[in-house]
């Protein structure tokens, strides 16, 4: 009788060049590792009562002092309307930049003589500071939510569009030709070889403009606006109150990481349709 062959259960290995956690953890270990060597050495060189007094507490605060306001801000509800506004602008703006962006890159891809019409517009988007297109955007909708929504639409917009057009160019020409050799309608091509080549890139780019939109949230808030965490941050740094500036800015800091990772775990599933780089 012939032996059986039985199959070696595979087992998780340290990584080899740490020789400590599984390379899967290794992101998030080191992760944590920095966030806690940076606040340790800022509370130990601050002037709290903890600290050795290196850093004047009037400028840049304490992790301690930072969790008070927190606390304070978040018990009292000071900081809430705050968070609500800027929801607000980002769901709306970041929203009109998603469904603006996409189709309008997919177009410009596709169709080769729109590219060149409204190429140099996306170029001039770009290098124009969104700062000073404000002042305009303010005589036109004002200072009210419209104008915000504005303002992180044209700071999002350009990346989601031209990552979007990079998808659609980079669908493997001998695709199209198989395709093509069926007698496929340039329907059936766009919809079944060029679409799927371009998801992982339209999810680069909306990935990237996350973190764009936060950027269009806080410059509006900061030029116009009674509300916002853009304004909170303002309004406490000019009442010199560096622990609620802090304040301000990790919960910006916080949100652009949860999105940027929830886009990623959804960029990662479609990475495979990613066309391969000979």
């Amino acid at each position: 009788m012939a032996a059986q062959t039985v199959p070696l259960k595979r087992t998780a290995h340290p990584n080899p060049k740490t020789g400590f956690w599984p390379r899967p953890n290794e992101r998030v270990v080191f992760g944590l590792l920095g966030f806690v060597l940076v606040l340790g050495t800022w509370e130990l060189v601050s002037s709290s009562e903890y600290g050795l007094g290196l850093v004047k507490r009037v400028l840049l605060s304490s992790p301690t002092l930072i969790l008070d306001a927190a606390i304070t801000d978040i018990s009292s509800g000071a900081i809430w309307p705050h968070i609500i506004e800027s929801g607000k602008e980002y769901v709306f703006g970041f929203g009109a930049a998603l469904v603006t962006g996409i189709p309008l890159g997919l177009a410009i891809g596709w169709f080769r003589r729109l590219n060149y019409v409204l190429d140099p517009w996306l170029s001039a988007i770009y290098a124009t500071p969104t700062v000073a297109l404000i002042p305009l955007i303010i005589l036109i909708f004002g200072i009210d939510l419209g104008a915000k929504i504005v303002v992180v639409w044209l700071e999002a917009i350009f990346v989601i569009t031209v990552s979007t057009t990079t998808g659609v160019k980079a669908a493997d020409a001998k695709y199209h030709d198989i395709a093509e050799s069926f007698r496929a309608s340039n329907w059936t091509v766009f919809r079944t070889v060029t679409l799927p080549a371009s998801v992982p890139y339209i999810l680069t780019g909306v990935r990237l403009g996350t973190g764009r939109a936060l950027v269009g949230v806080v410059v509006s808030e900061f030029l116009a606006a009674n509300a916002g965490i853009g304004f909170y941050i303002a309004l406490n740094g000019s009442f010199f109150s560096s622990a609620r500036v802090f304040f301000g800015i990790i919960l910006l800091g916080a949100l652009g990481i949860t999105l940027g990772e929830l886009v990623r775990v959804v960029e990662k599933r479609f990475d495979r349709w990613r066309p391969a780089i000979s």
